[in-house]
């Protein structure tokens, strides 16, 4: 056990260098095939001409761009296999003209023809000095393999093989070092040269991040659709049923002391208006007309309720998806909100219309203007209610008036 305590520490930078010579050994014999189609044309014999010149430098490059994916696969099936480096693959590029036109496909060819070749000739060496470094650190089992009379003619070999020795085992230090080092520069380089650049990893992250909010809008959406059928055909209906009776027994009940009737008359009272700001609720979670008839009919609900005139104006030639039409839903039932409230007009207009895969939504009053976002009027929750689709929202609203709320959203269907 005290043996074994004191040769951990030794041992301690040899610890997975298995793993790293296996990979540069790996990596020298997939450049040398690499560089053999590039030497190829130069070989004895080789071109002494201006044109079969460029032809044997154009040639080897075309074909090494051609197998560039390749070699790719394979060098990024080298690092997860031996490192256990994920380096993904870089966007597809469809045909041949297109891949050989591609930004990627040239820091592959980049990688394949300068940076690999000079970490194959660093694994070489280091590869090397695995072998000479071994051999010198074991020389006593060589000296041993001798017939006796050579090591009786060399009396002072023992001393020799001691210096010999300590270098090998200097030599084994500095190989073991040297791979890990030459492994990770190789793994670094590969990770820039062979995946995707920085540009193409923000866009896939962009994608993502995109699908992402995509799918919590969806949810949104759908969970506030659950939440409005629960109501209305739960907690509404319910409501419903008891104000009907209270109404029947305000007409049946008519012995009934003065003090009972006016229990009952306020019940039913209240009952009434529970109902009422209960359907607005629901209408504000959403409107079943918007997902039923599609955003023209619900916004001529609104425009109905709203206690000024209005008018609308919806061109639709096809309904967009379900999220922007509930944005546009709630962008105009909002704004003629705050143009009873604050505007102090006398008419109020929509227009809703599909303009190049836009959703152009815009609403104006001929009020006193002077609307502002930050003044908590529910314009800057609009406006976040909007970049939630990535869509636009700007509003015009100066002193006497009018105000002008437009909005873009992306009509996809």
């Amino acid at each position: 056990m005290p043996l074994l305590a004191l040769a951990r520490p030794l041992l301690r930078p040899f610890d997975g260098v298995g793993r790293s010579v296996a990979c540069i050994a790996v990596g020298v014999l997939v450049q040398l095939a690499a560089l053999l189609v590039v030497a190829v044309p130069w070989l004895p014999g080789g071109p002494d001409e201006v044109l079969s010149v460029l032809a044997a430098v154009a040639v080897p490059l075309a074909v090494l761009a051609a197998a560039a994916p390749v070699l790719s696969a394979v060098q990024r099936a080298r690092f997860r296999n031996r490192l256990g480096v994920e380096i993904a693959a870089p966007a597809p590029a469809g045909s041949v003209v297109r891949r050989l036109r591609a930004e990627s496909t040239w820091r592959q060819v980049r990688y394949h023809l300068l940076v690999g070749p000079l970490l194959a000739l660093g694994g070489a060496v280091t590869l090397l000095l695995w072998a000479a470094a071994g051999v010198a650190a074991t020389v006593y089992v060589w000296i041993w393999a001798l017939p006796p009379e050579v090591r009786l003619a060399n009396i002072g070999y023992t001393t020799q093989a001691a210096y010999v020795t300590l270098a090998g085992a200097a030599g084994l230090y500095a190989a073991a070092w040297l791979s890990g080092v030459l492994a990770r520069t190789d793994a670094r380089a590969a990770a820039r040269r062979l995946g995707p650049s920085r540009a193409e990893l923000l866009e896939q992250r962009v994608e993502e991040v995109t699908e992402s909010r995509a799918g919590v809008l969806d949810a949104a959406d759908a969970e506030r659709r659950r939440i409005e059928r629960d109501l209305h055909d739960g907690a509404q209906q319910r409501l419903v049923s008891m104000a009907v009776n209270l109404g029947l027994a305000k007409v049946t009940l008519k012995d009934l002391p003065e003090d009972a009737r006016k229990v009952i008359d306020e019940a039913h009272r209240e009952a009434k208006e529970a109902i009422a700001e209960l359907s607005s609720l629901v209408r504000g979670l959403h409107p079943a007309v918007l997902e039923d008839r599609g955003l023209d009919a619900a916004l001529s609900g609104i425009a109905e309720r709203t206690p000024l005139p209005v008018g609308l104006r919806a061109d639709l030639p096809v309904r967009p998806a379900p999220a922007v039409e509930a944005v546009a839903y709630f962008v105009v039932s909002e704004a003629l909100a705050n143009v009873v409230k604050h505007a102090r007009a006398t008419r109020a207009d929509v227009r809703v219309e599909t303009r190049g895969g836009i959703l152009l939504v815009v609403v104006t009053d001929d009020g006193v203007g002077g609307a502002d976002p930050t003044g908590g009027t529910g314009l800057a929750g609009l406006a976040k209610r909007v970049a939630s689709v990535d869509g636009t929202f700007s509003i015009s609203s100066p002193a006497g008036g009018p105000t002008v709320v437009t909005v873009e959203l992306p009509c996809a269907p």
